[in-house]
C-alpha cells in the first residue's frame, strides 16, 4: 500500500484480488510478527498476494537511515522484481498468510494468459500508486501527509464504529514516519493536533476512530480546516 491521490472511486484505493484465478500453488504462506519474507537483493522466484495481516517493505541506506517502501495489506501483490532481485525487505507486521505466485507466470503469458494479465494489472496499479505516493512525499506538508495516510487506511480497512471509522494501525509510529518522510516526533505531534481539532479521536496506539472524514479528507488534499 501506497498513500496514494484521494479519489471519488473507493477502488481506487486498493489492488484488487486476483479473483478468478487459479494459483499453481494451492499451500499460502504463513509468517509470523517480525519473520521476515525476503529481503533486499534476494533473488526472485516467487510473488505474493496478501490474504490476510500486513507486511512492510523497507530499504536501508548505507549510513544506516531506513525508508518504508510501503505496507501490503490483504489483496496487495508484493516481490514485483527489479532486475531479478528483491530490491526491500519484507517483515510482517502481524500474523500474515500470503498466496505465492511463480514469477515466471508475469514473464510468460502462455504459461497461464489470464493469471498473467491479472498479475500485469497489479503490477501497473503499483506503478501508478508509487507515482502519487511520490508526490505526496515531495509536495504535502506533515498534516496533509499524515491526514492522507489515514484517508486511505479508511477507506482500505476502516471499519463502523458508532457512526465514525474505526482505523487499525498495526505500524509503529516510527514506521509511519518513515513511510511519510517524516520524523516519529513531527508524526506524534501530528496526531495530537489532528485529534485536539476533533478530526481524530485516539482509542490506542493502534487504533484511531475517524470523527469527521469530510475534514480528514480535505486536509489531505490541502484543504485546512
Amino acid at each position: 500500500m501506497y498513500v496514494t491521490i484521494p479519489s471519488e472511486n473507493p477502488s481506487a484505493f486498493a489492488f484488487l484480488p486476483l479473483c478468478g484465478t487459479k494459483p499453481p500453488q494451492s499451500v499460502q504462506t504463513h509468517l509470523k510478527p517480525g519473520a521476515y519474507l525476503f529481503y533486499e537483493g534476494d533473488e526472485v522466484e516467487w510473488l505474493y498476494q496478501v490474504t490476510s495481516g500486513v507486511v512492510r517493505l523497507t530499504r536501508l541506506l548505507s549510513d544506516g537511515r531506513r525508508q518504508v517502501i510501503a505496507f501490503g495489506y490483504p489483496g496487495d501483490i508484493i516481490g514485483f522484481p527489479a532486475t531479478g532481485n528483491h530490491h526491500t525487505d519484507c517483515e510482517a507486521l502481524t500474523d500474515t498468510h500470503l498466496q505465492p505466485y511463480k514469477r515466471s507466470i508475469l514473464e510468460d503469458r502462455e504459461s497461464d494468459p489470464k493469471l498473467h494479465s491479472a498479475l500485469l494489472h497489479a503490477a501497473l496499479n503499483e506503478i501508478s500508486a508509487m507515482q502519487d505516493h511520490f508526490m505526496m512525499l515531495g509536495r504535502k506538508s506533515a498534516n496533509e501527509k499524515l491526514a492522507s495516510f489515514l484517508c486511505v487506511l479508511a477507506e482500505r480497512v476502516g471499519t463502523d464504529a458508532g457512526g465514525y471509522r474505526s482505523v487499525k494501525l498495526p505500524m509503529s509510529r516510527s514506521d509511519i514516519a518513515d513511510f511519510l518522510g517524516l520524523t516519529t516526533e513531527t508524526v506524534s505531534r501530528t496526531f495530537t493536533q489532528l485529534r485536539n481539532s476533533k478530526i481524530i479521536t485516539i482509542e490506542n496506539i493502534h487504533t484511531v476512530i475517524i470523527q469527521r472524514p469530510t475534514a480528514l479528507l480535505g486536509l489531505s488534499q490541502g484543504e485546512h480546516d
